[in-house]
């Protein structure tokens, strides 16, 4: 199974416009387009899920003008997307058909192709504890790095063919939760990155 997108080129940098946040706060949010063929034989069901590796895991460090987050510190995954049930004659996600736009306290009612259930991304616990953003984030919230991390993030667009038309997951649900519910119902997986930094320092 193969996948691409038309919104960036695999390994390279990923456009403002399909971001959740830029130099001077917010960007358009736009999910970017993603199609994919080769799809195995007895594939009932996609899912697909949007991660970033290389968030820092130093919460005190990020978004501030005197220090730049190291390189080496260590990171963890930041879901940006997860979404479930995609229909298997599925082969396309049109340029922002999922999300147009950042929505404070997160988006209720995502849209996305008929049939497909979009869970929860990692701006619900990120913003948990600020009384203006807090609330459920649901479906596409794209990259928002911090501006002094000296590390180019990069964003997994991952793809996985399963053997099960539904997954048994309550609304509301996480990568997580996906990835247990999925296991042993993977028939292929493909992927596609992009990078995103707001690090002045640092080439786009």
């Amino acid at each position: 199974m193969r996948i691409r997108s038309n919104s960036f080129e695999n390994g390279q940098p990923i456009a403002a416009e399909f971001a959740a946040g830029q130099a001077d706060g917010f960007a358009p949010n736009r999910n970017p387009h993603l199609a994919w063929d080769d799809v195995p034989p007895g594939t009932q069901s996609f899912a697909l899920l949007c991660i970033d590796p290389d968030a820092p895991t130093v919460p005190e460090t990020v978004g501030r003008d005197d220090m730049q987050i190291p390189a080496d510190q260590p990171r963890t995954d930041f879901v940006h997307w997860t979404m479930i049930d995609i229909p298997a004659d599925l082969r396309e996600i049109a340029a922002g058909s999922c999300s147009d736009g950042f929505v404070q306290k997160g988006k209720t009612q995502p849209a996305g192709p008929a049939g497909a259930r979009q869970g929860s991304n990692d701006y619900t616990g990120w913003f948990a504890g600020n009384p203006e953003m807090a609330g459920q984030y649901l479906g596409y919230d794209g990259p928002y790095p911090p501006f002094n991390d000296s590390r180019a993030h990069r964003y997994f667009f991952r793809l996985f063919a399963l053997d099960v038309a539904k997954l048994d997951l309550a609304d509301g649900f996480t990568a997580a939760q996906v990835f247990r519910a999925m296991h042993q119902h993977v028939l292929a997986e493909a992927i596609v990155h992009g990078s995103y930094s707001l690090n002045p320092a640092l080439k786009q």
